[in-house]
């Protein structure tokens, strides 16, 4: 191969590298104060792009000069941060002490938000940027014409490292960040203004996030998909590097670059997969990054949120759960086709979501790449039905969860080894591993376009027969998922949950009995996936994307996470909720936001959760219960 492409391929890989470590950065320094999983980082950098192409322009008319090009992409960092600092006291201030699901979920909501903002005010219409005056040229390099702009870029990451080791370390604001990275609740009992910390810290990472937004105008339009293409990148950096560590950053940055712009050339069908597969073998050899070291308060971390206790449903609350079966089963007796097509994807979706609140409220095991074996699912039993085996509905109705299953049990045999928010970045790896692989394996999945074609057989081919057979199907895995609950091996992972060290003293293998309820949780999702395959008829790598992960956490927080039936109660709502408005706004991301993050604030044991709490409220006082 000649040598002056492969330089000028490294340079590319260096000039992506550093534009990623400017972005990572921010979100490595927030999440190593705050504790925060910021999804909405994402959000900030799309943010820093839209005000770049709206600033630049005009200060250009004043004055077209690379001065000019850049103080614009500057204020838009600078505004970005501001925008960082409102959403820091309106909403993280107060959500700093519950648990990271809750976080995520509440950032997420921020993201929804800024979508339909973004829409709002610059249109749906890409917007191209300006170039930088004086650096539209190419140098020439060995032969070879490389943008000069990129040149800059490839300065810039180190420029910006320099400047935050001297904020680091020479400045009492980044000794404060240092501290409080290695042990906030120390730092707060030192007296420090924590709040203050936080809200410059969150400027800071906003405003990094904005700058490395504002610096892409010349690469990329500004679009209103930059958020979610973007912030997978910067976790996997984040993760790699070490979460709090901004030189961990800047190496990862530097190995993803290169194995981006030379994983094309060697490995051009799996340079997704390359990336996050990386991220996985550090997790699992160095959980904490390469740059990352245990918190020094980990022994005082927040137990997981979940059941805290069990109990048999009372005679008021079967003829009650009783009732709501038969009004379910009833649906398409009352109902017209569309009812009866959103009750199917309720049942469907209301299994997926009791076993994802199988693994994180009864095992404490919180999942952020579930779609991943709902998909392993829909492509198992696509694959068989449309593939040369031609195998029939039932056959590939059986092979879901089994599919599904082998999956889960070969990712948990991983995941299970690592805790807290490690675990949770490993899964979310792995759900993007399978994302990649659905993506990029055009000749087995059909790549974006997915497989069609996926239909029932003949006798459940009728609306209301396959409804019937989902009803079956879903209730009766989950009546069994419940069992499992109630069972000693639900009792053990509770136990596993709250205290992991006493339940291995009393000589419980809390290892095996996590793998095993992450690869029945990750069965029970794929047979949803199957079901959810039949009924669309189709097949596509949406059906394993984050987003979908997203939802199933919504419906399991907006039911009740302490509640055992909560799950199927906010997969009926959201879902319910989600096909009313949708139709009914353009805005439907925006009300959404804000329905997850009042459900973070208001309701933090959602519905069922919030109706517990008001009927014990009403009986008289008695030894708390668990909820059922």
């Amino acid at each position: 191969m000649d040598p002056s492409f492969l330089v000028i391929q490294a340079l590319s890989g260096f000039a992506s590298a550093s534009s990623l470590f400017i972005i990572a950065s921010g979100l490595t320094i927030v999440f190593g104060v705050t504790r925060i999983v910021n999804f909405a980082h994402g959000s900030f950098y799309m943010l820093g792009a839209y005000l770049a192409v709206t600033l630049v322009p005009r200060l250009l008319d004043l004055s077209y000069s690379p001065a000019a090009f850049f103080l614009g992409v500057l204020l838009s960092a600078l505004l970005v941060g501001l925008i960082g600092v409102a959403v820091e006291v309106l909403l993280l201030r107060r959500i700093y002490r519950v648990p990271e699901l809750f976080q995520l979920l509440a950032t997420f909501g921020v993201v929804l938000i800024v979508e339909d903002l973004v829409l709002k005010i610059w249109g749906p219409v890409d917007i191209a940027g300006p170039r930088a005056p004086s650096l539209r040229h190419g140098v020439e390099i060995l032969g070879q014409r490389f943008p000069a702009y990129e040149l800059v870029l490839i300065a810039v990451g180190p420029l910006v490292l320099g400047l935050l080791w001297l904020l680091m370390h020479r400045t009492r604001f980044g000794v404060l960040i240092r501290a409080a990275t290695q042990d906030r609740e120390m730092v707060g009992a030192l007296g420090v203004n924590q709040a203050r910390l936080f809200t410059l810290t969150l400027f800071l990472g906003a405003s990094l996030a904005g700058l490395g937004g504002a610096l892409q105008i010349p690469r990329i339009p500004a679009n209103a998909h930059m958020d979610l293409s973007v912030i997978t990148d910067a976790f996997v950096v984040t993760v790699i590097g070490g979460m709090g560590s901004v030189p961990g950053a800047f190496v990862a940055a530097l190995i993803i670059g290169q194995l981006q712009a030379f994983g094309i050339l060697i490995f051009p069908k799996v340079t997704l997969v390359l990336v996050f597969a990386l991220m996985a073998v550090v997790l699992v050899v160095k959980p904490w990054g390469l740059f990352g070291r245990p918190e020094a308060a980990s022994g005082r971390v927040m137990p997981p949120e979940g059941i805290p206790g069990l109990r048999r449903f009372r005679p008021a609350e079967t003829a009650l759960a009783g009732l709501a079966v038969l009004a379910l089963l009833s649906v398409p007796l009352v109902g017209d086709a569309y009812k009866v097509k959103v009750a199917t994807e309720i049942l469907i979706f209301a299994l997926a979501a009791f076993s994802l609140q199988f693994l994180v409220g009864v095992g404490g095991l919180v999942s952020f790449g579930h779609a991943a074996y709902f998909g392993l699912g829909a492509y198992a039993a696509g694959l068989l039905v449309t593939g040369p085996f031609k195998a029939p509905m039932e056959l590939a109705l059986v092979a879901a969860p089994l599919a599904a299953g082998i999956g889960a049990a070969l990712f948990g045999f991983f995941i299970v080894r690592l805790s807290g928010i490690y675990l949770a970045m490993l899964t979310l790896a792995f759900g993007q591993i399978v994302y990649a692989v659905c993506f990029q394996w055009i000749e087995v999945t059909g790549g974006d376009n997915g497989v069609v074609g996926v239909w029932p057989s003949s006798w459940a081919a009728g609306r209301t027969t396959y409804f019937y057979l989902v009803a079956a199907l879903s209730l009766t895995a989950i009546v069994l998922l419940r069992r499992v609950i109630y069972a000693p091996f639900g009792y053990t992972l509770r136990a596993a949950r709250d205290s992991a060290t006493r339940a291995e003293a009393i000589g419980l293998d809390v290892r095996t009995h996590r793998w095993l309820a992450f690869t029945l949780a990750g069965a029970a999702a794929g047979l949803a996936g199957g079901l959810y395959a039949f009924m669309k008829g189709s097949i596509d790598p949406t059906l394993t994307g984050i987003p979908l992960s997203i939802d199933f956490l919504v419906m399991v927080l907006v039911g009740g996470i302490q509640t055992v039936m909560g799950p199927l109660v906010g997969a009926a709502f959201f879902h319910a909720l989600k096909d009313a408005v949708m139709p009914l706004t353009e805005f439907w991301r925006l009300l959404l936001g804000v329905a997850i993050i009042a459900t973070v604030l208001a309701f933090p044991r959602g519905l069922a959760g919030a109706a517990e709490a008001l009927r014990g409220r009403k009986v008289a006082p008695k030894p708390v219960e668990a909820s059922a």
